[in-house]
């Protein structure tokens, strides 16, 4: 079943007030935008998996693809990013305040439509879905902490708890609701989400990795970008772990040296990371939580049949076969 195809439809046939424009435009603008709907398909297939139908599952996967968005409104406006998905993002289209209150509008629009889906357990659902939000507030504020520290104060395990609060754990909690609203075992329901979190953590340093290594012309943005804002990421944190204190010293005032040739910075913390091997580190990460992700879907009590679209929903995010 094209579950994409599924969602698309059903947020294209989401009915907003016509006024204020002012705050539901925007709202309709940003969930116009594409993108490859991640956590609904993979709600709908871990729901379709375990017997429910994609009718019963379809208000928590809009749900969490609504709230998912309200996040990026935010986000693009903490960060002060132009662009989202080669668009304007709202608030610079609009403004700021447009971005806040559309935003806002947008969670709670969230948790209106989830209060629509026929489930056997909703409390769990419900306490799901809300830990989850609250969750991805902490890693948000995990990650803006860590812009105001230097680079060596950040430690890899902190850093990973970050891109699990921020990011793995919406994915989790997508998988985990199908198979609540499918009423699965509540041991199928948690490997369901550790499976997912594994993969989401993988996709993150995946990412990380792919700002500095990837082929600008598939990856859809120039190399280095992370290293150019200095944003603490798995490759920069491993450097730190690895080097010795002179370079660690020079790795600091390249990353804060602004001034600098972008091109230049980016070219020398590029060639330090060569030298140490980062990007084998970073390949051993991404490794390391595909093969815990693998051994926890494995574990799942379905036929392969059953299974196998929520492996094949992993394999098209990590872009990469079993």
């Amino acid at each position: 079943m094209d579950f994409l195809k599924y969602i698309n439809q059903a947020l294209d046939s989401q009915c907003y007030p016509a006024l204020p424009q002012g705050l539901y435009e925007p709202i309709r603008y940003t969930l116009e935008g594409g993108g490859k709907r991640i956590r609904p398909v993979l709600l709908l297939t871990t729901a379709y998996a375990y017997g429910a139908t994609p009718e019963q599952a379809l208000p928590a996967a809009i749900a969490i693809e609504t709230y998912h968005n309200h996040t990026l409104l935010h986000d693009d406006l903490m960060d002060q990013a132009a662009l989202r998905r080669g668009r304007a993002t709202v608030w610079t289209k609009w403004d700021a305040n447009t971005a806040v209150l559309s935003g806002d509008t947008m969670l709670l629009r969230a948790m209106a439509t989830l209060g629509q889906c026929q489930c056997e357990r909703w409390d769990e659902l419900y306490e799901l879905f809300v830990s989850t939000f609250i969750g991805v507030c902490e890693g948000q504020q995990m990650d803006m902490n860590f812009e105001q520290m230097q680079a060596d104060e950040v430690n890899i395990s902190e850093y990973i708890e970050m891109i699990r609060l921020k990011t793995s754990i919406l994915v989790a909690c997508a998988a985990k609701a199908g198979g609540i609203i499918a009423n699965a075992e509540t041991e199928d329901c948690n490997l369901l989400y550790a499976f997912a979190e594994k993969v989401g953590l993988a996709f993150q340093l995946q990412d990380d990795m792919l700002d500095v290594w990837g082929d600008p012309a598939i990856f859809g943005k120039a190399n280095g970008g992370d290293i150019a804002c200095g944003k603490k990421t798995y490759p920069l944190l491993t450097a730190f772990s690895l080097t010795d204190s002179e370079t660690r010293k020079e790795l600091l005032k390249l990353i804060n040296d602004k001034e600098a040739s972008e091109a230049g910075r980016i070219k020398r913390v590029t060639e330090i990371y060569n030298s140490m091997q980062v990007r084998k580190a970073c390949e051993e990460a991404v490794e390391a939580y595909y093969d815990e992700a693998t051994a926890l879907y494995n574990l799942l009590p379905l036929s392969e049949e059953k299974k196998l679209p929520i492996w094949q929903w992993a394999e098209a995010l990590l872009g990469r076969q079993k």
